[in-house]
């Protein structure tokens, strides 16, 4: 197969994005369709990325206290009305099991779409004193919400993540901890996955159901549209009075505690694949990579190229993700667009007059550059190299949002903006949901953040024309 018909098999990204991405999560083999309708299979290289960002996530969380723990699937329906608004909110996505061991049951269960409900409940029999605080509690599962429309990672039925549930003491404490774990949620999506984020706060209408504040790590795809990319709610005491989590404070006085949730899952795979993806396929950042490495050997049949080669992957493979493609039944040439199809961020290319000339061939992915690298310092230059990769592809995404962020004084200058260019549109706003509500009728665009880092862009709102203090970043998103 030659290169030009191995690229046909992925569709252009420019002609359509949405069929390219399909393409490539089935051709990388990251994951693949069910027959359970809106439910995905998600493929070992698939899984190895989620358990990169997993054990990354997973060690800062720990860094700052927090505990896993897990918790039931299903949630009796009453437990879940308890929180008025948020059982409004999640409503339309539950999944109910209304028969077990072949009877009805007395009490439908929901197929937990979060925990919040059942969380709350068990922290109200945990906590009895200031003492016992502060929980710091998240678990690591999957969710079932019934979408109507579904993509692979982006809009699964069923998908992986983490749910961090604490409760504190004080106000003050859970504030200070919503915006703790948002921060990790930006060093995970920006220094492993080399992806650049946009952090604010949601607007009243866009955050979670049931929170006083919602917090967003926003991401830019390399087609303009915008990804949440993970988000942490500050509660205040909207679950903790009506699930009975209270505690003697330090005066003996009885208190509700203050609480926050906090989340991720595997629409961050999803994220990788449209922020860095191109015409050949999948392009992984080193850190995260599965593979960070492939040795190809090149007329490996040849006396001592096999047998050099094998002994090149032991030298590294202790200190880089590395693989030896030994296969006898593939090209060469199919084994390199494989390889650069899967996202693998070097390519290390060594055949009989490399052995004899005592260097190898590195190929970047990224850019597809090569570089003739000495055998004795293969393993420092390999090192540099996806250091270097690493810095290079977060450059080449923070260039697209750059390009991509607009300023807009009008409705019509929104809509302007948005068809032509798709991506950020900066605008003031006034508060209003009216406001809000007019700019996704006619564009539809929901607003991604109220950003913490503020310009003062003009003095009025550009659909209503009253007084406005805060700037909201608007996009399409997925």
């Amino acid at each position: 197969m030659g290169k030009e018909e191995f690229v046909r098999e992925i569709t252009n990204i420019e002609e359509d994005f949405a069929k390219w991405y399909t393409d490539v999560v089935i051709k990388a083999e990251l994951a693949d369709y069910t027959d359970t309708k809106g439910f995905i299979a998600i493929r070992p290289y698939g899984y190895a990325i989620w358990e990169s960002i997993q054990n990354y996530t997973d060690k800062k969380f720990k860094e700052v206290g927090v505990t896993n723990l897990y918790m039931p699937l299903l949630i009796p329906e009453s437990m879940l009305q308890k929180e008025k608004d948020h059982v409004e909110g999640f409503a339309p996505e539950v999944a109910w099991v209304t028969f077990g061991g072949g009877e009805k049951l007395e009490e439908r269960l929901c197929i937990r779409p979060t925990s919040e409900t059942m969380m709350s409940t068990m922290y109200s029999r945990w906590i009895k004193s200031w003492r016992d605080l502060p929980i710091l509690g998240n678990q690591w599962c999957s969710v079932v919400r019934w979408e109507k429309e579904t993509r692979p990672f982006l809009r699964s039925r069923e998908f992986l993540w983490q749910e961090g549930h604490t409760i504190h003491e004080t106000a003050k404490e859970a504030e200070e901890r919503t915006m703790m774990m948002l921060d990790i949620y930006a060093d995970v999506i920006e220094n492993l996955l080399a992806i650049p984020v946009l952090k604010g706060r949601k607007t009243p209408k866009e955050q979670f159901a049931g929170a006083e504040a919602t917090y967003t790590v926003e991401t830019l795809m390399h087609d303009g549209r915008a990804l949440q990319a993970g988000t942490s709610h500050y509660f205040g005491q909207n679950f903790t009075k009506p699930f009975e989590i209270k505690f003697q404070n330090r005066e003996g006085k009885e208190e509700y505690g203050y609480q926050t949730s906090w989340g991720l899952s595997t629409r961050l795979l999803g994220a990788v694949i449209m922020a860095h993806g191109d015409n050949r396929g999948l392009k992984l950042p080193p850190r995260v990579a599965p593979i960070q490495a492939v040795i190809v050997p090149i007329a490996m049949h040849k006396e001592g190229v096999l047998e050099k080669t094998n002994k090149i992957f032991e030298e590294l493979k202790n200190e880089f993700r590395v693989k030896l493609d030994d296969r006898d039944n593939y090209s060469t040439g199919f084994k390199f667009n494989d390889w650069e199809m899967r996202g693998v961020p070097v390519r290390i290319e060594i055949g009989p007059r490399d052995l004899e000339n005592g260097v190898a061939v590195l190929v970047r992915r990224d850019t597809g550059e090569k570089e003739t690298v000495e055998l004795n310092n293969l393993k420092e230059k390999l090192g540099e190299l996806l250091e270097n990769i690493q810095n290079s592809m977060f450059e080449a995404c923070q260039k697209i949002v750059s390009e991509k962020t607009t300023v807009a004084f009008s409705l019509e200058e929104i809509a302007q903006n948005l068809e032509k260019n798709q991506g950020y549109v900066k605008t003031m706003w006034c508060g209003n949901v009216e406001c809000e509500d007019k700019i996704k009728e006619v564009t539809g665009a929901h607003s991604r953040c109220i950003p913490f880092k503020q310009e003062h862009l003009a003095d009025v709102c550009p659909i209503c024309g009253k007084k406005a203090e805060k700037m909201v970043v608007w996009g399409r998103q997925y």
